[in-house]
């Protein structure tokens, strides 16, 4: 499976927050509440670069969230994550050069991360044998058959992700379904291409096994 149709089954799920800007408000204002603007910054932040900071923000943002709900499986945490984001890019801006878009990755992943670990507390990990098998992830499309629906599909995906290490879910999550490279995958998490191709395997077959044995339970 490609990762566009990943991708496509997991969208975040539309909200207010997450609609387009309405009449009147400008595309400048974040659409996450709590994200930091520059109308709601009391500081001595020059104004460049707060209008700089306004223009990633429009740019990125979207992106951000997409992200972070995909690593933590929920809109509410995921907006959290994002503001975390953002606070950090306004806080790090002046030192940053060129486009910021494998730094926000990085930092995105990092925070979920650590979201994840807090949130997880005694959940049990399933821990699969890791194999060489090359293993295709689960065609997302309704079953009438298999009598699945894309929820169900979306669900087990989603549960499927929570059981994965930390570096496979973040590796799979920016290559199957952000669709990045194996060699942006392997800048923004600082590995080897080497190892980002065997974690995203390992997360495959893990993945493929999880979502057929919620199949078979269902039987």
């Amino acid at each position: 499976m490609d990762h566009a149709a990943l991708a496509k089954l997991l969208e975040f799920p539309p909200t207010r927050e997450t609609h387009d800007p309405a009449p009147g408000r400008s595309p400048r204002q974040s659409t996450i509440p709590g994200v930091t603007t520059s109308s709601n910054i009391s500081s001595n932040t020059g104004r460049q670069d707060l209008a700089s900071f306004d223009e990633l923000l429009a740019a990125h943002q979207p992106r951000v969230l997409r992200t972070a709900y995909r690593l933590l499986g929920r809109i509410e945490d995921a907006q959290d994550a994002t503001q975390e984001v953002f606070l950090r890019l306004l806080k790090h801006l002046e030192h940053l050069q060129g486009e910021p878009q494998a730094w926000l990755y990085r930092v995105t992943v990092n925070i979920c991360n650590d979201q994840f670990r807090r949130r997880r507390g005694t959940l049990s990990l399933v821990k699969d044998r890791e194999t060489g098998e090359s293993v295709d992830l689960p065609d997302p499309s309704p079953s009438a058959e298999e009598g699945l629906t894309l929820a169900e599909r979306k669900r087990w995906l989603m549960e499927g992700l929570e059981t994965l290490a930390e570096r496979e879910r973040s590796a799979v999550v920016l290559r199957d379904i952000e669709g990045l490279s194996t060699r942006e995958v392997a800048a923004i998490l600082e590995v080897e291409e080497v190892t980002i191709r065997s974690q995203i395997s390992n997360a495959r077959v893990k993945l493929a096994r999880y979502v057929t044995a919620r199949q078979r339970a269902k039987k």
